[in-house]
Formats: C-alpha cells, sequence, structure tokens
C-alpha cells in the first residue's frame, strides 16, 4: 500500500453535524475553511525506528533467527522498549546484531511480550546508528505486505515536521499536506499554529478493558507554547474555529484546556482518553484518517460527531471504496 501521488489528491470526505455527507478531495479543504480560522499541526518528526537484525545461535546445534523489532519508548540514553518478533524465540540476555558495530542486549521481557532492549551505544551515537540502519515504522497492515523503503522516508514524514525525531508512528492526518496545499491554505487566510505531541505506538493499538474503565491511555509527551495557546484563544474570542489537523493534535489541545475552554501553555505528559460523552474544550473541527474499529481514535471521532453519524460516513466511505488507515484518504469533521 503506497498513498496516492501527490499525496494532497487523496479522496476527502466531509462530514456535517446534521449528517450530510459530501465527497471531495484534500485539495477541497480551504472551501470549507474559513479566513481567520486557524488550523493546528503536529509538528513532531518520526524517527526510522524499524530495526532487522540477527539473534545469533544459542549453542553450536541451533540456528541464528532474523529478528524484526520495533522501537516503542526510549527509557534512557542507552535503553528503549521495543516490540519484536518472532516473540517466542527472543529471551532476556539474548544479544541482537542490527549491524556491524551497532547491537543490543535483551535485558527483560514485559508480561505483554515487550522487549527492554539494551544498546551498546548511547545518546547521539544510538540517535546516529537507528537513523542510518532503521526503516519507517510502517503500520503492521502495511509491514506484513512489504518492508519499508527510501521511498517511505518522505511519505511517511510530514513535510512540516520538526527537527525533534521522538515518534514512532506518524500523525498521519498530516501527511496529505503538501507546500502546494498549505500555500493554498495560506491564500486563503486560514492561519496555521504548531503543537507537538511524540506518538506512541498505542495510539492505534486495540483497546485493553482496563484503559476503558480507568478513562486513560499510555502517556504521550506533547507541548503547547505561550504563542500558539494565545492565538487560539483570540481565535476563538473571535468566533473562528480551531481546526486540528489528526488526532494527536486536537488531543493535545483538549489536554492543555481548562473546563472554561481556555487553552494553557503545556509541557508534558498526557494520558487523556476521549469517548462519547467527553465534552470538547478546544476543537472546533476535525482533519482525520479513517481508522481501525474497536480503536480509541474511532471513539474520539464519535465522541466528536455522535456515533450514528460516524457509522454512517463510515459505511458511505467502505461503499465508495475510499481508502482507511494511515497511507489512505481523509475526513473533515464538521460538528
Amino acid at each position: 500500500m503506497r498513498p496516492v501521488e501527490p499525496q494532497d489528491a487523496a479522496r476527502l470526505l466531509v462530514v456535517h453535524g446534521d449528517g450530510r455527507l459530501e465527497d471531495a478531495t484534500v485539495r477541497d479543504l480551504p472551501r470549507y475553511l474559513n479566513a481567520g480560522d486557524v488550523m493546528v499541526f503536529n509538528d513532531t518528526r518520526v524517527i526510522p525506528a524499524a530495526l532487522k537484525g540477527i539473534r545469533p545461535a544459542r549453542d553450536e546445534s541451533g540456528n541464528d533467527v532474523e529478528v524484526d523489532i520495533n522501537l516503542v519508548e526510549r527509557q534512557s540514553g542507552h535503553q528503549w522498549l521495543a516490540l519484536g518478533r518472532p516473540g517466542k524465540r527472543l529471551k532476556p540476555g539474548d544479544p541482537i546484531r542490527f549491524a556491524d558495530g551497532f547491537e543490543a542486549t535483551i535485558s527483560a521481557k514485559q508480561p505483554d511480550g515487550e522487549l527492554v532492549l539494551d544498546f551498546a551505544q548511547s545518546g547521539a551515537a544510538l540517535d546516529q546508528a537507528i537513523e542510518r540502519h532503521g526503516a519507517m515504522p510502517l503500520p503492521p497492515y502495511i509491514a506484513r505486505r512489504r518492508a519499508a523503503d527510501q521511498t517511505d522516508r518522505e511519505t511517511y514524514q510530514t513535510s512540516f515536521a520538526g527537527d525533534d525525531a521522538k515518534s514512532v508512528a506518524a500523525p498521519t492526518a498530516g501527511l496529505h499536506f503538501t507546500p502546494r496545499l498549505l500555500a493554498e491554505i495560506d491564500a486563503a487566510g486560514v492561519r496555521r499554529a504548531q503543537v507537538r505531541l511524540h506518538v506512541g505506538l498505542g495510539t492505534f493499538a486495540p483497546l485493553k478493558d482496563e484503559q476503558i474503565k480507568a478513562g486513560k491511555l499510555h502517556e504521550e509527551w506533547r507541548h503547547v507554547s505561550t504563542p500558539v495557546a494565545e492565538l487560539l484563544n483570540q481565535a476563538r474570542a473571535a468566533g473562528q474555529r480551531c481546526v486540528a489537523v489528526g488526532t494527536t493534535a486536537l488531543r493535545t489541545l483538549e489536554s492543555a484546556a481548562t473546563p472554561d475552554r481556555v487553552i494553557e501553555a503545556v509541557t508534558g505528559p498526557t494520558d487523556i482518553f476521549i469517548q462519547p460523552g467527553y465534552a470538547f474544550r478546544a476543537t472546533d473541527a476535525l482533519v482525520t484518517n479513517f481508522h481501525l474499529p474497536r480503536s480509541s481514535l474511532f471513539m474520539l471521532v464519535c465522541a466528536l460527531m455522535g456515533t450514528d453519524i460516524m457509522q454512517a460516513a463510515y459505511a458511505h466511505a467502505i461503499a465508495g471504496q475510499y481508502r482507511f488507515y494511515s497511507y489512505g484518504d481523509a475526513c473533515l469533521l464538521l460538528p
């Protein structure tokens, strides 16, 4: 699966709060926005977190094992939490060799199967080794069909990504925004702002019952600057809309908003979980892709638009052969 070329040529399903549906393209976005509206983007950068390595044979009668590693979360200068396949053949104490001079040891294995990897390098040296030998961490439904390649280094990274490479999945709604589309948005008088949330794999994972009961997701680091908070508060006070580009931007904004709908500057972790019944404080519209069922992301869009409307929208998208998920088409949600 590849994105359409160019990426702003993707289809766009416009979903209105009264249930009306319009078929459009991403290039049509400016005509659904008003001058003075503010589009909010997540400018995080994705690291090439997918690594291929070898677990050497444990004895003379054994065989080397090819290993696929997906880095999940940095624990320290030299240590990462990771997912590994084949999981049953990986044990604490096993070394994994990724390249000459680039290796790690499995120091622990969590009850849910996640691995704790201790790398021989640390800090900037480890970052450089990952950058050199890693591949883009494509979602499993793509990675099972083909390996990530050099093209994905461009297509799985937003055109406006900053220099802080700490995400292990892309904020995929932002992938549609080419420099051409951004220029057209600017020309329409729509303003742009950037927040940052470092995306973890848990964002896209199927929900666990304990998460639903607790009303909390995994923690992710986010940042909203004082100038951005002031811009958004002023725009909304003047009757203009805050349009989040992607669920990660939306979660960042909502985690920064007070009960009286004031957006504050924040830096640090959030575990906000948005599900039906949630009262939105900071977001007036959302651009997003089509999500997996039973995910926190589908619950979020149902909270924004209503479950019946989103189920009807997804049925329309399926019947119309819209492309789903990370390299797929988009929808514009206008409550």
